[in-house]
């Protein structure tokens, strides 16, 4: 910040020392937050650019480096708007269960309480929504937006940091639902855990996906049978 945001004084012709705010400092830090808002949003249109292919496959094995972080990323389009293809996703976990290879998710579960971890720990608060907080089997709600974004932080033993992601945007064809995989390891055990299990991760949320937008054009007959 420049010194023109800085506390100063003012001598007064009776030499007293009377404080003075700058009021320009003011404007100053809300222009500064304008430019890293604006940044923000560059590097992540170029995040994603970088991360997917055209195909909304990611576009290296074993993803994309970003910093010390590794991103694995992949969409796919649906013919239905963000509220039928955002709905299996806010129903994830639980007794729903994650819609692909759900006896790997079991084994996970139970190797993570071997090593003194939280286990599937018996499901969600509510089978129907989500609130930022909520456990979520391994997982804790990082963050809720309704039929836009879900955020996850793994809670299980992982050499390393583990966050998964998933986001719906609408199009002029439906909406496109993308799913991400981050992983922040933990040194070289964490890039030798990353890399040694990416085939079978590759697997479950290419699976998990697939399933994804199925359920999701299933929606509006489950719909129209409600109305």
């Amino acid at each position: 910040m420049s010194d023109l945001c800085r506390f100063g004084a003012r001598l007064s012709v009776d030499k007293r020392v009377e404080p003075l705010y700058l009021c320009r400092c003011s404007a100053q830090v809300s222009s500064e937050l304008r430019a890293k808002k604006r940044d923000s949003a560059r590097n992540a249109a170029t995040f994603w650019s970088d991360a997917l292919s055209s195909s909304g496959k990611p576009t290296s094995w074993g993803g994309v480096r970003f910093g010390t972080r590794l991103v694995d990323s992949r969409t796919t389009q649906v013919p239905v708007p963000p509220v039928l293809a955002f709905a299996p996703i806010r129903r994830i976990g639980g007794s729903n269960g994650w819609y692909f290879a759900s006896f790997l998710w079991r084994i996970r579960g139970f190797f993570d309480l071997l090593v003194g971890g939280v286990g599937l720990r018996g499901g969600r608060r509510d089978p129907h929504t989500l609130v930022a907080g909520d456990a979520l089997d391994f997982w804790r709600v990082e963050s809720f937006e309704p039929d836009r974004r879900l955020s996850l932080v793994a809670e299980m033993k992982v050499p390393g940091r583990a966050w998964l992601q998933f986001e719906v945007e609408p199009n002029d064809r439906g909406s496109v639902i993308r799913q991400t995989a981050i992983f922040d390891p933990a040194g070289l055990g964490g890039l030798l855990y990353w890399y040694a299990l990416y085939p079978i991760h590759y697997c479950i949320f290419q699976g998990m996906l697939h399933q994804i937008a199925a359920i999701a054009m299933r929606e509006p007959a489950a719909a129209s049978a409600l109305a």
